[in-house]
């Protein structure tokens, strides 16, 4: 069984096990578009603006709750500021990106170029534009997904854009903008398997989730309370969520969770895995960015606004997200942004 399991999710376009074994051995690199390869190594730090700004975001996402966090970004804004200077001085800005999630920041094997694609990168290249008059003015770093709070507070990289729910404590940390879209935590299973959706049925089974993401903290917390049962193992972690799906793929798992929207793209490329049952959280994506870089949180928030009005988001979501997550879809219209 495990080796036709196996068998069958490599078939093809399919077989995104094969193609997650490689771009895992490729994340350790930086990851550069060819117009940007000239730009050397190290990237200047543009968000690091004094403590007391810092300080002050943390202090008022101390407000936050589980039902507000993607309403704490601050309101639109064209004005520039120490931040966004400095990426304009630079020439390009830097994004920390998935390669390997398939329509939303993922290496088309189809694609003689090999230039990232995907709803997210279509989001970067937005912003570059409207930041830089150029969509191309881009330096794409493959971010992990256990990574991408630390990337940002380093200053590796100005932002990420990588499928990053907007969260509380994840508040504290990074600053982030309004939210660009909206998704929730959900089940991928094979199709054969007994696993109906988030509940009893995930007794005695194995859970993969990825280190540092909000369904491994669902699955943490919901462990402890007794919404899961005591038998469900979540202790099958990595660093980033597609290694869950070849984990499934191999037989090592029983399930995975992960964002609904993710799993959709998963599912579509493996026919012997489905979606159990239906979301059963509520979470958006924004972009992070570091804490104190508040021109360029409301410059993005700006973009954003323009984004979803001149019809971008749609046509970036039509192409990339309806053949999975389909036309009528929650997930379909972009949120309604509420600042603080």
């Amino acid at each position: 069984m495990r080796v036709r399991r196996l068998r069958a999710g490599l078939r093809g376009w399919g077989g995104v096990g094969a193609m997650a074994v490689v771009c895992a051995l490729a994340l350790a690199f930086v990851l550069l578009l060819p117009h940007t390869q000239s730009h050397g190594g190290g990237t200047p730090d543009p968000g690091g603006q004094g403590t007391g700004t810092a300080q002050g975001l943390q202090a008022r996402a101390g407000t936050c709750t589980d039902a507000n966090a993607q309403n704490q970004s601050l309101s639109p804004s064209n004005a520039d500021g120490h931040t966004v200077d400095a990426i304009r001085a630079r020439g390009y800005l830097s994004v920390g990106v998935d390669q390997n999630s398939y329509r939303w920041g993922y290496r088309n094997p189809n694609n003689s170029s090999g230039a990232l694609e995907g709803f997210d990168i279509d989001l970067v290249h937005r912003i570059a534009k409207d930041i830089l008059g150029d969509p191309n003015k881009v330096q794409f770093k493959a971010i992990p997904t256990n990574e991408r709070v630390p990337a940002i507070r380093s200053g590796r990289v100005d932002m990420v854009v990588r499928t990053m729910t907007i969260t509380c404590d994840r508040l504290k940390q990074v600053a982030f903008s309004a939210p660009y879209f909206l998704t929730g935590q959900q089940v991928l299973a094979p199709r054969t398997s007994s696993v109906k959706g988030y509940d009893r049925t995930l007794a005695g089974k194995k859970v993969c989730s990825a280190t540092g993401s909000t369904a491994y903290d669902h699955l943490s917390a919901d462990k402890k309370d007794g919404t899961l049962p005591a038998s469900t193992d979540i202790s099958t972690t990595v660093p980033n969520q597609l290694d869950c799906l070849v984990r499934l793929q191999l037989g090592e798992v029983d399930a995975v969770v992960t964002d609904g929207a993710l799993a959709a793209s998963q599912a579509a490329q493996d026919p012997t895995v489905e979606l159990k049952g239906g979301t059963f959280t509520k979470e958006y994506y924004g972009v992070a960015m570091k804490l104190g870089a508040d021109d360029l949180v409301r410059q993005v928030n700006r973009i954003l606004e323009n984004y979803r009005k001149d019809g971008g988001w749609k046509a970036s979501y039509d192409k990339w997200l309806s053949p999975t997550l389909g036309r009528d879809s929650e997930s379909a219209t972009a949120p309604t942004p509420s600042y603080r």
